[in-house]
């Protein structure tokens, strides 16, 4: 009875320290992809001519977040929920987001992107223009990916949808107590979210990261083995 109350603990301890293995894992690989990340988008922007694309390397000088993190600060312009943008609203908010473009640079950006000349930007063809582009096999592991996370199938991941995916209980602020689990799983979709911290990771933002993480790793079978790895698809 004692022997196999023993080996039961046992072989839960060993599941623990794989499951706190695995996560540190991932932070740690999420850190260092993001420095890559920062690394080659300014080795880019030295060779950049194209003013969207340097606009571009300046969100990825950020790191993964980059391009979301612009994307809020564009958020809290459209006031009347438009979904759009006009010359100066995209102007202020590259300042306001604290990239530094020639005046020239920023207008002719505005430019190659408003397609119909309108004077408007259409704000999620813009995301999707200023993304880093993925192919189609990695395109597929984050929709593989989102749609695992996404257990309600409300195409919103919450804590609610992480629960029995990202184990917290090694966590060391859960282990001392001073953090619950929801805390500790707010804190791992914030890696995700930048700005406004709502909890709450929607489509469009699990891809403009994951473009950016995508921009950081040249090749297809690593990018492939880290998703796999990361969400045990």
């Amino acid at each position: 009875m004692f022997l196999i109350k023993d080996l039961y603990s046992t072989i839960q301890q060993s599941i623990n320290l794989r499951r706190e293995q695995h996560n540190k894992t991932k932070m740690a690989a999420t850190g260092r992809m993001n420095h890559e990340l920062k690394r080659k988008a300014k080795e880019a922007e030295k060779n950049c001519s194209d003013p969207v694309e340097l606009l571009r390397c300046k969100c990825l000088q950020r790191g993964a977040n980059g391009i979301k993190g612009l994307a809020r600060t564009f958020k809290i312009f459209d006031d009347d929920g438009s979904k759009s943008l006009d010359k100066y609203e995209f102007s202020k908010g590259i300042r306001d987001y604290g990239i530094v473009l020639e005046r020239d640079v920023v207008d002719q950006a505005f430019e190659a992107l408003d397609k119909d000349h309108s004077g408007k930007l259409d704000f999620d063809e813009f995301l999707i223009a200023l993304r880093p582009k993925m192919n189609a096999s990695r395109k597929s592991l984050v929709t593989q990916a989102f749609n695992k996370l996404d257990k309600t199938g409300d195409s919103l991941i919450t804590t609610e949808d992480l629960k029995g995916v990202y184990n917290v209980k090694k966590h060391p602020k859960y282990l001392n107590g001073e953090w619950t689990e929801d805390q500790c799983l707010l804190q791992f979709l914030a890696s995700f979210d930048s700005d406004e911290k709502d909890g709450k990771i929607t489509r469009d933002e699990f891809d403009n990261y994951y473009s950016g993480v995508s921009a950081s790793v040249d090749s297809d079978v690593y990018f492939n083995l880290m998703m796999t790895n990361a969400w045990k698809l």
